[in-house]
């Protein structure tokens, strides 16, 4: 059986990840999103599996110093991170997997499984990033110019991922996507470890 592919994708806050791995999914019913682990409540019509996995804060810690998560992160107040036996199992039944994480929980991954493929999400410009975050109405000035000072430190680490797709069409860049995973599949070594011909 083929192994599934894992699908990494990254980048700056505003730069449309959620929009494009949304219609990535919905155009691709082979690709899975990797349910998280979080230490925080859920919430209202929220389900355990579906939407996250909720553990209490003591098991993740040890589910963390037992190495059973791929990547981890402290956010808001509650702890985060994608847990290594449901993505591996998906992938050994041939699924593929996307995670939608930011740089530092990508080159976590990168670390035990150097073998996913990593794609950067851009936006056209700075000056569009800062734009889009504007539309949102939801931030503060200081939250605007936080959001896009980490936006250049996470800038810093494009030269780590396989692939870098610019967002100035939706459709365009979740065709692109789509197109890598093509290209992935058909990777020399990919095809001789999952054939019985060679």
């Amino acid at each position: 059986m083929k192994k599934g592919l894992l699908l990494v994708v990254s980048g700056p806050s505003g730069c449309g990840k959620g929009t494009i791995c949304n219609l990535l999914i919905s155009n691709n019913e082979s690709i899975n999103v990797s349910v998280s682990l979080t230490t925080r409540k859920p919430r209202d019509g929220e389900v355990e599996g579906i939407n996250y996995f909720f553990v209490p804060e003591e098991k993740f810690k040890s589910m963390v110093d037992n190495n059973e998560v791929l990547e981890y992160a402290y956010v808001h107040g509650s702890y985060y991170a994608t847990p290594k036996n449901f993505v591996f199992d998906k992938l050994e039944k041939g699924e593929d997997i996307l995670l939608e994480i930011d740089v530092q929980g990508a080159m976590q991954v990168k670390e035990i499984y150097p073998q996913a493929t990593f794609i950067f999400l851009l936006p056209p410009s700075m000056e569009e990033l800062k734009n889009r975050i504007i539309k949102r109405g939801t931030e503060s000035t200081e939250a605007i110019e936080l959001r896009l000072k980490n936006a250049h430190k996470e800038l810093e680490y494009i030269r780590e991922y396989d692939y870098v797709v610019v967002n100035d069409q939706v459709e365009k860049a979740v065709n692109d996507i789509e197109c890598i995973i093509q290209a992935e599949k058909c990777k020399t070594n990919r095809v001789i470890n999952n054939t019985s011909i060679l």
